[in-house]
């Protein structure tokens, strides 16, 4: 089943759907109004673009635009014979990062940043051109100015020239093994590390001196940056909990850059949440939610959502053990967009496309069960 949202007048909520069919057994749950919903879907519609990665109508993943409500959706790859992933927006909205790989090769959450090629292209897709062969430049993210990357290895952090693909200069790896994220303001790194008690810590590192520290020690991965680059949104698993067989559920949170002030962002009992992305005026948080782990990379994704961090902290559905352990969190409002994987936004206008668009496959509903 294919999914049609291009000219959607109003986008469905993850909680709009009645309590007593949902949630019978605490109907005090109030969830967002439909009223609620098309505010925000008005108030972020001209709000620049979304990228993201998506299977596509043939089955391989290709890389997807829509703007911030979930309309005007176009595929700004088609290529069946290769997948397309992890997209990142240099800092001024022109040019597209991503990685590139053979389609008999699955993505893997947890690699996908040494996956295949390292591609770059313009914001559209146009002009896309590999940089390096298979596995090189792994983890790439933009510096402020699009002149250079930063890449992670096993041997350490390095700096690349994108003009002239020489390595500028070189950081020791501090514990750092994936999802490296380079600050707007070019001061700061982030990433997971496994140096700070446990394998799964988000931390941060000096991007002149490679000093480094822990900003959350809790099972928690997959950081980024607000604009501000004082701040970091990541998921994260609190323990203990006693869903999902003790494993308990992934949430969003979000953290100073020092790791002194945490706080839920979003969460539900029964759901993994990842893929956080804040927009580039600090107000708003894309999200991805799946029963699977990661994303679901393997397989088809998950619906995104969006939010407003005013209305942090949310809760979806009944959520008992996460409501009691936040009573202050609110039901919403959440916008539900097309099923994807690591969304990333700009607030540049994008040229026009010059095809038909096309939409990827439909996954299971954000903020409601996969039966």
């Amino acid at each position: 089943m294919v999914q049609q949202l291009a000219g959607a007048a109003i986008v469905v909520a993850a909680l709009l759907a009645a309590p007593a069919q949902r949630h019978s057994a605490d109907a005090a749950i109030k969830p967002a109004s439909e009223q609620a919903v098309k505010r925000l879907a008005d108030e972020v519609r001209g709000k620049g673009w979304i990228v993201f990665a998506a299977r596509s109508e043939k089955g391989d993943w290709d890389l997807f635009l829509c703007r911030p409500d979930g309309s005007a959706l176009r595929n700004i790859t088609r290529t069946p014979e290769r997948h397309e992933a992890a997209p990142q927006f240099s800092r001024d909205g022109r040019k597209l990062l991503y990685r590139r790989l053979p389609r008999k090769e699955t993505i893997d959450s947890n690699h996908y940043g040494t996956q295949g090629e390292l591609v770059f292209a313009n914001s559209d897709g146009t002009g896309a051109k590999a940089l390096g062969k298979s596995g090189e430049y792994p983890w790439a993210s933009w510096g402020p100015d699009g002149k250079q990357i930063a890449c992670l290895d096993i041997k350490g952090v390095f700096f690349v020239d994108v003009a002239t693909r020489q390595v500028v200069r070189r950081l020791e790896r501090k514990g750092f093994f994936q999802q490296l994220t380079w600050s707007p303001d070019g001061k700061w790194l982030s990433g997971v590390a496994n140096s700070y008690g446990t394998g799964w810590s988000v931390a941060r590192m000096d991007a002149a001196t490679g000093a480094a520290n822990a900003v959350s020690r809790e099972n928690c991965c997959t950081p980024d940056w607000f604009p501000d680059g004082r701040n970091l949104i990541f998921s994260n698993r609190p323990l203990p909990q006693k869903g999902n067989n003790g494993y308990g559920w992934t949430q969003l949170w979000s953290s100073d850059a020092e790791g002194k002030s945490r706080q839920l962002v979003y969460g539900e009992d029964g759901r993994h949440v990842y893929g956080g992305h804040v927009s580039p005026d600090g107000k708003y948080v894309l999200l991805t939610g799946n029963v699977q782990e990661n994303g679901d990379a393997g397989n088809a994704g998950a619906p995104m959502g969006l939010m407003r961090l005013a209305d942090a902290p949310i809760v979806a559905g009944a959520s008992k053990e996460l409501r009691a352990a936040h009573p202050e969190a609110k039901s919403g409002p959440v916008l539900v967009l097309p099923t994807g994987w690591e969304p990333c936004w700009t607030f540049a206008e994008i040229p026009p496309p010059s095809e038909p668009a096309a939409s990827p496959t439909t996954g299971d509903t954000l903020g409601e069960r996969k039966r």
